[in-house]
């Protein structure tokens, strides 16, 4: 499962790298492949692409019937379609021309940095964790560590294959190495019967899966750390003598290494930007940290007096939108419906409503009339009131004039 992740997450980041620099069919190629390792992850654990299929100790549930067979006959086919892709890309003059190079990446810097995975192993050093830390049973296989020593993107992307070939041996061999004994869970072939449709549910497909254990942490720091595909994928935890962590920090590559890139594109052309970027392979999902905010925060004071305006204009507008339709009740709650239509109701409300956001002085009528409880007009007609506001042939002045003068009359 391990090594069909790292597969799957190497060939996303193939399709849009090669996108951002120009070739768009390999982009359609990538996802061929990487819906047959979804189809995998699907008929083991549920779920294409967020599944919760390992346990402490194992893994939630056994394999389906068919699982292996089927696991197989992808690696043979995914060897061909590697080889396909070194004659389409690796071999391809203009491919070479963008990223033969380009953003170089020295042994010192990449330490300096801290980078990993990929990022690193394309400078020079081999360092990968599988090998290192020995953890799973990767020791136990014949594969070697993918490196280059030129540091540039076309190395990165060399190592990438690489990567992807050896991944393809491991499965290889951890699939011929599995011990006898029962490993499939044949009782998910009598849920395929028509007659009880509803057992084809998740909730019956998964429900013997094993749920994860529940333990105390004990009072220490902990850091464990795996290769991730994109490089050193690391996890701090500070126990508390409690289920819950009193603190859990994650370590994700994409975010250490993307780090480096303001020193790679110094000097460079601004088309060479994209090749670079896209050679890091990063996920905003790790790199979208508060730490940016720091940079950001000094341009919200700028950009402070432009929303102020318009959040007091929007907040007026709701606020005199919400205020006509109180006048509007008032006027059926006090002169009646059959009155009240030819005055403000309706039709003659909405013109009026009109008039309220394209003449700037009718929005004075609000500040002399005096109201009583509950937002109901007192001492004064309101028909009047709609009439004289709604009237299109009386000038702005003039009918402030006429208001004026009934607020003086009826006080």
């Amino acid at each position: 499962m391990l090594e069909l992740s790292r597969i799957a997450s190497h060939l996303l980041w193939l399709g849009p790298f090669m996108a951002d620099i120009g070739a768009q069919t390999p982009f359609f190629y990538i996802f061929r492949e990487r819906e047959l390792v979804y189809d995998l992850f699907e008929a083991a654990t549920g779920m294409r692409m967020m599944h919760n299929y390992f346990r402490i100790g194992g893994v939630a549930a056994d394999l389906p019937y068919g699982w292996i067979d089927k696991c197989l006959d992808f690696c043979d086919y995914f060897l061909t379609g590697v080889s396909e892709y070194q004659k389409l890309i690796t071999r391809n003059p203009i491919f070479l021309e963008r990223v033969e190079g380009v953003g170089i990446i020295g042994v010192e810097e990449a330490i300096n940095w801290g980078l990993s995975g990929p990022m690193l192993r394309a400078s020079g050093i081999q360092w990968d964790l599988r090998k290192v830390d020995r953890y799973e049973c990767y020791d136990e296989f014949d594969w070697e560590v993918q490196w280059q020593k030129e540091g540039d993107s076309l190395s990165r992307y060399l190592v990438r294959i690489g990567e992807m070939m050896e991944s393809i041996k491991i499965i290889q061999q951890a699939l011929e190495g599995i011990p006898g004994g029962p490993y499939e869970n044949l009782e998910i072939r009598c849920f395929d019967r028509v007659r009880n449709p509803e057992l084809n549910d998740f909730d019956y497909r998964f429900i013997s899966k094993k749920p994860s254990p529940t333990f105390e942490l004990s009072k220490q720091e902990l850091y464990v750390r795996v290769e991730a595909p994109k490089g050193e994928l690391g996890v701090f935890l500070i126990g508390d003598q409690n289920v819950f962590p009193w603190r859990w920090k994650i370590r994700p590559p994409g975010f250490i290494n993307l780090q480096i890139l303001p020193q790679l594109v110094k000097r460079m052309k601004l088309a060479d930007i994209m090749t670079i970027l896209g050679s890091i392979d990063i996920i905003m999902g790790e790199v979208d940290r508060l730490e940016y905010l720091k940079e950001v925060y000094g341009m919200i004071w700028v950009l402070v007096p432009i929303f102020t305006p318009v959040l007091g204009i929007t907040i007026g507008v709701l606020a005199i939108v919400w205020l006509e339709r109180e006048i509007s009740a008032g006027i059926q709650q006090r002169i009646g419906p059959e009155y009240g239509w030819s005055f403000g109701n309706s039709s003659s409300s909405s013109r009026w409503h009109k008039t309220t956001f394209q003449r700037e002085s009718s929005s004075i009528y609000y500040l002399i009339i005096p109201f009583g409880s509950n937002l109901v007009l007192s001492d004064l007609n309101i028909g009047v009131f709609l009439w004289i506001a709604n009237f299109k042939y009386c000038s702005h002045w003039t009918s402030y004039l006429l208001l004026n003068q009934l607020v003086m009359k009826y006080h």
